[in-house]
C-alpha cells in the first residue's frame, strides 16, 4: 500500500507542477499576418524609395527625384496602379 501511496503522491506533484508551469507560461499572442506587398514604380518621394533606383543609386533613400519612374516603394498587392501621383498613376513597372 505504501508503494501505491508514494506512486500517486509522485503522479500528484507531476501534474500539479506542470499545471503551475502552464499557468506562469507567458501567454503566446497570434502574430498579426502582413499584408502582402508588391513594388510600385514612380509612387515615391526624393529620397524615400524602398530599394534600388537605377543607375547611380544602390538601395533604400537614393532615388534623386520626386515620383522617380525607376524608383518603387513597397505597397499593400493591389494598390500600386490607384496610385495618383502628379506625374500619373503607380507603376507595377518600371517607367
Amino acid at each position: 500500500m505504501n508503494s501505491m501511496k508514494i506512486a500517486s503522491a509522485i503522479t500528484l506533484a507531476a501534474l500539479t507542477s506542470g499545471i503551475a508551469m502552464a499557468q506562469s507560461a507567458p501567454s503566446q499572442a497570434p502574430d498579426k499576418a502582413k499584408p502582402a506587398m508588391e513594388k510600385c514604380y514612380g509612387v515615391s518621394l526624393a529620397g524615400q524609395n524602398d530599394c534600388k533606383a537605377g543607375e547611380g543609386t544602390t538601395c533604400a533613400g537614393t532615388s534623386k527625384t520626386d515620383y522617380q519612374g525607376n524608383a518603387w516603394k513597397n505597397v499593400p498587392v493591389g494598390t500600386c496602379t490607384s496610385i495618383k501621383t502628379p506625374r500619373g498613376m503607380g507603376s507595377l513597372k518600371p517607367l
